[in-house]
């Protein structure tokens, strides 16, 4: 790899490279199992000596020392997979010498805005990184009687004007401690002398709560902060394609089977996101997660309702806003996963997550027994998003915003009510959830007495082809290990993979036969290890992975099924391969002394 453009921590002739922490520089260049990467985050590269047998966290450690990044906010991406298991070692996630491993940060979303006149004013306010520099403008016009007229201000950044529909994300794209911008009456329009010139500076926020505040208002923060290949998607409606939009601002609409009669739920929603934008409210996007997410507010702009995930712009895609190189095979950053179909993912989830008194149906507006927030497939054009050339139509998962009080991330898992656990473990069990991790599970305070509930988000990694990157953060936590109340067991027993593939088929998304298979053998490992009386975390446990390169008991129960039934054989014939062999290994694992 060349070194143009390459950013060395210090100058070459000391030190250019991230060392181990534990040994110098020399010995860990001589070591046999030493090897060279390049960390790339936010435009540049850094080069980085490691060993093969580092763990991804003691690498993710080394990159907070010299980089101020927070391991918590921290994810790794090398050869287009996610390097999640902290435990694990670079050698067993495949990277090698002269490997380019990217560093996608989970930032606050708040910057804080000082502006500063050179009569020694100042002002003092929080400015999200996805609003754009109009909106620093509409900040400072109410602020300041000099600048009301939105039109003379000019912002400018190292001489040059910078445009209103630039955002303040974009330009702290380098991670600048504070970043000097100077606001002053526009040229063109200037009318009587200059009096006063601002400057301005951001300072990124070091304060990271889950809350942000707006001009003086609490707005709670929701995610941790969810193209190619849509042909295998959304068939009931072949009118989909991204093409250049009419000429007009913005559009929504849902994408649904003409059949389909939509639950009131559903309208309010989109009702809401529409008079939102009418009102010149744009998408914000979201600083969290490895893909381009925009949080879409209400008419007044003070309150989020929705949130918006287009496939394009999802990790690996075409137009991902985080700089994550394309798929060379598309295949999605977990196993099992296809780059474009996480919005149909996200929205079989909330399909898939029936009432507790019954299936869901086809226009109920019915809460889900997991409490999955109502998700749909939309059309949308906005300018806001990251639209490379021409502002394109989108499609993507719309999902309604959940106020919340965090995530589970920001406490410890023996404040959450064991039944709420259940509900969230039944749900990632029968989906084989991928990417099940305590900061996509949000904290909702509920009535007077304050009820803590769960709510579960960001399901794009769920049904994946496979079971190899199967993990749920919850089966370390107390209540896993306690055994599922009779009505979990009486609603698990209800449950039906045959009709969950037609419900999901009949609203446009015809799972490819791996997922479906999937989700037949998940739903029968679930429903058999309640039979038996397991817990949450003996089937989790044998639908995870120990270590990276260990298959799991359900890996080995597909494998030897597979090795028994001859090549043509059915699906059918198949299935019950597994349920034999599912039988004799779950028997033994309840007959074994706990």
């Amino acid at each position: 790899m060349s070194s143009a453009g390459v950013a060395a921590l210090s100058p070459v002739h000391s030190e250019p490279l991230l060392t181990g922490g534990n040994c110098p520089a020399m010995s860990c260049m001589s070591s046999s199992e030493s090897i060279l990467i390049y960390l790339s985050v936010s435009g540049s590269t850094t080069p980085m000596s490691v060993l093969e047998s580092d763990s991804i966290e003691s690498v993710k450690l080394r990159i907070q020392t010299y980089k101020g990044f927070v391991v918590k906010k921290q994810k790794l991406v090398c050869g287009g997979r996610e390097l999640a298991r902290s435990n694990s070692i670079l050698r067993e996630y495949g990277v090698s010498d002269g490997n380019v491993m990217h560093l996608v940060l989970r930032l606050s979303d708040l910057q804080e805005i000082n502006v500063r006149t050179n009569c020694g004013k100042e002002l003092t306010f929080h400015v999200e990184r996805g609003k754009d520099v109009g909106y620093v403008k509409q900040k400072i016009a109410k602020n300041s009687k000099e600048f009301v007229d939105l039109e003379e201000q000019e912002v400018v950044l190292d001489g040059k004007p910078l445009e209103d529909q630039k955002l303040i994300d974009d330009i702290c794209k380098q991670n600048d401690g504070v970043l000097h911008l100077l606001v002053r009456k526009s040229a063109k329009l200037r009318a009587r002398p200059v009096e006063k010139n601002f400057e301005l500076s951001i300072v990124a926020s070091h304060v990271d709560d889950g809350k942000k505040e707006i001009d003086g208002e609490n707005v709670k923060q929701q995610y941790d902060a969810d193209e190619q290949e849509f042909s295998r998607g959304y068939k009931v409606d072949e009118m989909i394609v991204p093409r250049k939009p009419p000429d007009r601002e913005f559009g929504l609409e849902p994408v649904i089977n003409p059949k389909i009669e939509l639950p009131s739920v559903i309208w309010d929603i989109v009702y809401e996101t529409v008079e939102g934008l009418e009102s010149g409210n744009h998408p914000i996007r979201s600083m969290e997660g490895t893909g381009g997410a925009y949080f879409m507010l209400d008419s007044s702009g003070e309150k989020y309702v929705s949130v918006f995930k287009p496939i394009d712009e999802e990790p690996m895609a075409e137009n991902n806003p985080r700089g994550l190189p394309l798929s060379l095979d598309g295949e999605g950053l977990k196993k099992g996963t296809r780059v474009g179909e996480g919005a149909f993912r996200e929205v079989a989830a909330y399909l898939l997550d029936h009432p507790k008194g019954g299936r869901r149906m086809l226009y109920g507006d019915g809460k889900g027994f997991a409490g999955v927030p109502p998700t749909f497939i939309v059309r949308c054009f906005h300018r806001g998003f990251n639209n490379p050339e021409d502002v394109m139509v989108k499609i993507g998962s719309l999902q309604k915003f959940m106020e919340n009080d965090g995530s589970c991330e920001d406490m410890g898992p023996g404040a959450f009510p064991t039944e709420e656990v259940h509900k969230v473990s039944v749900l990632d069990l029968r989906l084989a959830n991928a990417d099940r991790h305590a900061g996509n599970i949000l904290l909702s305070k509920e009535g007077e007495g304050g009820r803590s509930m769960l709510i579960p988000i960001d399901h794009g990694y769920c049904l994946p082809e496979s079971f190899e990157d199967v993990t749920f953060d919850w089966l370390y936590w107390p209540q896993a290990r306690k055994p599922y109340a009779e009505e979990v067991v009486d609603y698990i027993k209800s449950l039906d993979a045959e009709e969950d593939i037609a419900l999901l088929k009949f609203h446009g998304w015809e799972m490819p036969p791996k997922c479906a298979r999937t989700l037949r053998i998940s739903t029968m490992l679930l429903k058999k290890g309640v039979e038996r009386g397991l817990t949450p975390f003996d089937i989790g446990s044998m639908m995870c992975r120990k270590t990276l390169n260990k298959e799991s008991v359900i890996e080995e129960i597909v494998e030897e099924a597979n090795d028994s039934v001859l090549p043509d054989s059915s699906e059918h014939a198949f299935l019950e391969t597994v349920s034999e062999i599912m039988d004799r290994r779950l028997d033994e694992i309840a007959g074994s002394p706990s």
